[in-house]
């Protein structure tokens, strides 16, 4: 998962993360946590969550 320049730290994806991978300072970051469950990705409003395999 990569987070890219369309990201406003609006904290939507943190909110459904299941695994608390995602924290936010200034804008969304991904912490080693991430098991790439895509679930932020989909709930994203700004599409800033890019899902790299």
């Amino acid at each position: 998962m990569k987070i890219n320049k369309n990201c406003v730290g609006c904290g939507q994806c943190v909110a459904f993360c299941q695994r608390d991978a995602i924290y936010v300072w200034g804008r969304a970051n991904i912490t080693k946590n991430c098991v790439n469950c895509k679930i932020c990705a989909y709930y994203c409003p700004m599409k800033a969550i890019e899902v790299t395999e």
